[in-house]
């Protein structure tokens, strides 16, 4: 696999048949991501064990990621199915409604919404297509004026300009999701809407409570998707392993203008703390119905890439769309063409840093080195894959082998961009472990004689976190 960034791709009805799934990952699909917005807990149990059993078809290893629902923050359904609001119209939201909506209101999901709104706050509702201007709070009810008319349907979202709705990020059902999560070892799990490090940290605990029984605990991926959660980005991203920009609701409710800078900076920050970044929302949209991409969405792929984003996130293009798998192979392609024009300065990253930790010492001087000897591979032999996540953080035309004993390791860095992650029991004694790594790589045809790379490894062998040793081979 020569390209670096990963590809995420959402699994629905578009994608559930078992032979279009295993073609999928042979295409290029590094993580699945599993959406508990739709189905029931038996669907994604189905939908996991189909993920795992396509993977050992297609020979390689893939990552499940499963994606917490967060608060629904909707209206609830009209009587017709729909209605086409006008601009000027008067509209109520009404949280003490029980009948179905019409034309006059609609009853709420959200039931905290008349305590969240005061007077001239904008309402954007179905991703900021509609906007309802705030008049007045009667109780239960948002009494609002159709500023943006348009078709309001079933459940469709709501957002508030600015930010500002107080509905937590874990609701019960997400709570019942982790277990239901946990019970196949999903190997990230996404939460929606995190406001601040507390969200996180409470994530992580229910997970790990939940996990301790097959000693499982998943890498958290926090969706930045709430205008409150910008201001407090860094902590939640320390209490992360990575984050999602969630461009959709982000871009409802900060303004669609600010995102793109916003995307940058969220990858730049992620990168400088050593955590994994995904890009996701409208990536490939236009292929949900037609077999080719928009140059925009090509240019916004490529952009991401060039950002320096982990990975690209598919949603309904290869949830519902017709296209999944061209959808996949496309995408693909634009990574590799982006990657192919990357300027590397690896130089400049070490400039004015300082490692306290011997094994991200060593990692920094495997990259180092690789890159100005020229050497054909980097590889490390890692319990954790902390090792190679590091590697990963910095740009390097070089791809990095990550050969560990765990499945579940090697399935987390499936989402690490530029590295291969490659499952080997090794010996207990460092030069066979040396011996048998280089066997492996030369089985595989990473490398072949004549052939210089770099590989780190820890003594003793097999204790996370203890990689403290680089070597420079020559295959022979």
């Amino acid at each position: 696999m020569a390209r670096a960034t990963k590809i995420v791709a959402t699994l629905g009805p578009a994608s559930s048949d078992p032979a279009l799934l295993e073609a999928m990952i042979r295409a290029g699909v590094n993580v699945v991501r599993l959406n508990f917005s739709h189905g029931k807990a038996q669907d994604h149990i189905d939908r996991a064990r189909l993920v795992r059993e396509a993977a050992v078809r297609a020979g390689r290893e893939v990552a499940i990621m499963a994606d917490l629902q967060g608060p629904k923050i909707r209206v609830g359904k009209f009587a017709e199915g729909k209605v086409m609001l006008e601009n000027g119209n008067q509209f109520v939201l009404d949280a003490s409604r029980t009948e179905l909506g019409d034309l006059q209101g609609v009853g709420l999901d959200y039931k905290e919404l008349p305590r969240d709104v005061k007077p001239g706050d904008l309402l954007l509702l179905n991703d900021g297509l509609i906007v309802l201007t705030v008049d007045a709070v009667k109780g239960e009810q948002v009494h609002t004026t159709v500023k943006v008319g348009g078709e309001l349907s079933n459940n469709k979202g709501i957002n508030k300009q600015g930010g500002g709705l107080t509905a937590p990020a874990l609701t019960g059902k997400d709570m019942d999701d982790i277990k239901t999560a946990m019970s196949f070892q999903a190997d990230y799990l996404a939460v929606s809407f995190p406001k601040n490090a507390t969200d996180m940290e409470m994530a992580r605990q229910l997970a790990n409570v939940a996990g301790a029984e097959y000693g499982h605990k998943p890498g958290l991926i926090a969706k930045i998707e709430r205008a409150e959660a910008i201001p407090r980005l860094e902590e939640i991203l320390l209490a992360s392993d990575g984050i999602m920009v969630a461009r959709g609701d982000l871009a409802v409710e900060v303004g669609n203008a600010v995102v793109p800078a916003l995307q940058k900076r969220m990858i730049k920050l992620a990168r400088l703390h050593d955590k994994v970044v995904i890009t996701a929302t409208q990536m490939m949209e236009s292929m949900i119905t037609n077999p080719v991409p928009t140059r925009a969405e090509v240019s916004d792929v490529a952009n991401a890439v060039l950002d320096g984003t982990d990975a690209v996130m598919l949603s309904a293009e290869t949830a519902a769309g017709k296209y999944p798998l061209e959808t996949v192979l496309e995408m693909a392609k634009i990574c590799s063409a982006a990657e192919s024009a990357e300027h590397v300065e690896l130089d400049a990253d070490f400039n004015g840093q300082s490692f306290t930790r011997i094994d991200q010492s060593i990692a920094m001087g495997a990259l180092f080195t690789a890159h100005h000897l020229g050497a054909k591979a980097i590889v490390a032999l890692t319990e954790s894959g902390s090792t190679a996540l590091w590697m990963s953080r910095h740009r390097v035309q070089i791809p990095i082998y990550a050969l560990t004993t765990k499945v579940s390791s090697q399935r987390k860095m499936a989402l690490f961009r530029n590295v291969r992650a490659l499952l080997m029991d090794t010996s207990a004694d460092r030069d066979t472990a040396l011996d048998q790594a280089e066997r492996h790589l030369k089985k595989r045809k990473i490398v072949e004689t004549g052939d210089v790379y770099a590989i780190t490894c820890g003594e003793p062998m097999g204790a996370p976190g203890g990689t403290n040793m680089l070597k420079i081979c020559r295959v022979s």
